[in-house]
């Protein structure tokens, strides 16, 4: 066991018999391991809570913890369980499909440490294939604050990129199933903390923003969480009317050309 971080790991689990031991393995072999890893079991109905068992035995006892919940509330509802029990000073995401580079925890985590005005701080990712895992060459990095418009008019991380205090008083909605990370993002911005982007790479997703099984319903369901995101934030007094009216225009423009671009994609396919 390399030197241990006050972070605690949040990993939302469905499904995931697949990745997952892909996915805690690229916790494990950080340079800066975090203190604890918490897993939820979000009503799989097949092997995944086996597997979440067995793979908790490999390591260090007590390292990692399980939640295990019988019905499927989503990954945002599984995130809020996993973050409930969560001991330490800084909270991690990482989505059992995923991974992170080696480096993620000594880079992000000693951001953290020296810049305590910063409540939120996420990184760039890199798309990889299945068969392959992050191991690219990093070096210094530096941080991007993040403000008001750039945050509303797109969503500026990914999850596994997040890193945010424990003092942070936000949660996911529990009940959202799309676009639920980026309303957290812009609520914790709003709160008047300070959210920064390190231009490193130090997450790897293995899959792209849209799946090509059912896209287009895929599509709308993710306007409809940013439509939904937007209302959030206008009923709350963190836009005026006008800014919102213009937010739902511009979303609604990338939906119609996400319609047009990954629509055409696939009938290219066929």
């Amino acid at each position: 066991m390399s030197p241990l971080a006050p972070v605690s790991v949040v990993v939302p689990c469905f499904r995931c018999s697949r990745t997952l031991a892909r996915a805690l393995a690229s916790i494990a072999a950080q340079t800066l391991l975090p203190m604890e890893v918490i897993l939820i079991d979000d009503g799989s109905a097949d092997d995944t809570r086996s597997l979440m068992q067995e793979l908790a035995k490999q390591y260090q006892p007590g390292w990692i913890k399980l939640v295990l919940q019988n019905q499927n509330q989503g990954a945002a509802s599984a995130r809020n369980a996993g973050w409930s029990i969560a001991s330490q000073a800084f909270i991690t995401f990482l989505d059992s499909d995923d991974a992170w580079h080696p480096k993620k925890m000594e880079l992000q985590y000693a951001f953290m440490q020296a810049n305590p005005e910063v409540a939120l701080c996420g990184h760039g990712h890199r798309l990889l294939s299945e068969d392959t895992l992050p191991n690219w060459e990093v070096t210094a990095s530096t941080a991007q604050t993040i403000t008001k418009w750039p945050l509303l008019l797109s969503n500026r991380f990914v999850t596994p990129s997040v890193m945010v205090r424990r003092t942070v008083t936000q949660r996911f909605k529990g009940e959202q199933r799309y676009m639920e990370d980026h309303l957290l993002w812009m609520e914790i911005f709003f709160s008047g903390a300070q959210v920064v982007k390190l231009d490193a790479a130090l997450a790897a997703v293995y899959k792209g923003q849209f799946g090509v099984k059912g896209l287009s319903a895929q599509l709308w369901l993710m306007e409809l969480g940013e439509l939904g995101n937007y209302q959030n934030i206008y009923r709350k007094g963190f836009v005026n009317a006008y800014q919102f009216a213009a937010l739902i225009t511009y979303s609604m423009l990338k939906f119609v050309r996400r319609l047009l671009v990954y629509g055409g994609h696939l009938r290219w396919k066929k």
